[in-house]
């Protein structure tokens, strides 16, 4: 694939700097956010810097909702232009957004299974939501009331699972795969117990249920991962008994190190996801500010390299890494193209 360098035209340039912000200057596209979508941010950075005549982009971390905020704060060069998401886009970021005259475009790249992975030595794991609700809450209904959670090896939990000392590190409330976690694993689980209809049998309302239900202990069996995977996984190796949530992709790079638990009888893998089979899996997605298209060099074209068949269809770079390519990338292109 080849892409012309773009002139920023006069016209764009006023156009911005009509709302405040000073006129362009930079000349590569900036992004920040989701710590799962990082990787493949590089690699398509990595290879648009190689092979168009624009400046490779410059990606960083800090997680989702980090992502998603610097992305709202405004219009202008001091801003980032993508915001990369493994959670969707909450109602009131996008009111936050609006309020600072920046439209978020969503972009969906493909698909993600959470997985629960432990140290390859270990037992192997085959776990519910419910296994990891009754492990994780802070708080159970215990005959009409709210007790601490008495659980501290899995065998107290389910028989059927190692007597192992429960202990897992999950991500920070900062990553979209928290969100995910919470809503797909702790809050099913909460409500495939009966945990969630007795706490409404007790008299608290929809919202107070939900909050109890995805309050995690911190006692230390239940440890937030602020950093990336890496972390988790560096958290795994001095705690071998430790269970570590990652993104799929994140686990198939480092299967030399990692065994990986099913979830309700499911293995997660790429065909298990991009099936619906496997019941922890999101979509992928960034979010580009309309209003620095045509301003900042490059930007369209690198959403455009981003999505094309070559790059996040089956059989590239991306799905080699482990990213599930989406069966509706036609209409995700289509999009783009006419923005």
């Amino acid at each position: 694939m080849s892409f012309t360098k773009l002139t920023v035209s006069a016209l764009a340039l006023a156009a911005l700097s009509a709302t405040g912000a000073a006129a362009q200057s930079r000349d590569y596209v900036s992004i920040a956010g989701s710590s799962t979508v990082l990787p493949y941010a590089n690699i398509v950075a990595e290879a648009f810097g190689a092979e168009t005549d624009f400046a490779t982009p410059v990606v960083e971390g800090g997680g989702s909702s980090t992502g998603r905020r610097m992305l709202c704060e405004g219009v202008g060069e001091g801003t980032i232009d993508i915001a990369n998401s493994s959670s969707l886009m909450k109602d009131s970021e996008r009111e936050v957004c609006a309020g600072n005259g920046v439209t978020p475009i969503e972009v969906r790249i493909g698909y993600d299974g959470i997985v629960f992975a432990s140290d390859i030595n270990g037992p192997s794991f085959a776990f519910t939501p419910a296994d990891i609700y009754l492990a994780l809450a802070a708080e159970l209904p215990v005959d009409g009331a709210m007790v601490a959670n008495p659980n501290t090896n899995w065998a107290d939990v389910n028989g059927d699972l190692p007597s192992q000392e429960i202990n897992m590190f999950v991500p920070g409330t900062n990553h979209g795969t928290r969100e995910v976690f919470e809503e797909n694993v702790i809050l099913a689980g909460c409500e495939e117990t009966g945990a969630a209809e007795a706490m409404a049998a007790m008299g608290m309302d929809e919202d107070a249920v939900e909050e109890a239900c995805m309050t995690l202990r911190t006692d230390g069996r239940s440890v937030d991962i602020e950093g990336d995977y890496t972390q988790t996984l560096a958290n795994l190796d001095s705690t071998p008994t430790g269970i570590g949530v990652f993104g799929l992709s994140f686990y198939e790079n480092n299967t030399d190190r990692l065994q990986v638990a099913t979830m309700s009888g499911v293995t997660p893998t790429v065909d298990a996801i991009a099936s619906g089979e496997y019941p922890v899996s999101r979509p992928l997605q960034f979010y580009v500010k309309q209003e620095h298209i045509g301003v900042i060099p490059g930007l369209k074209e690198y959403v455009e390299f981003f999505i094309s068949d070559e790059i996040a269809g089956p059989g590239g770079p991306l799905a080699e890494y482990g990213l599930v390519p989406d069966p509706e990338l036609a209409a995700t292109q289509a999009m783009v193209a006419g923005l």
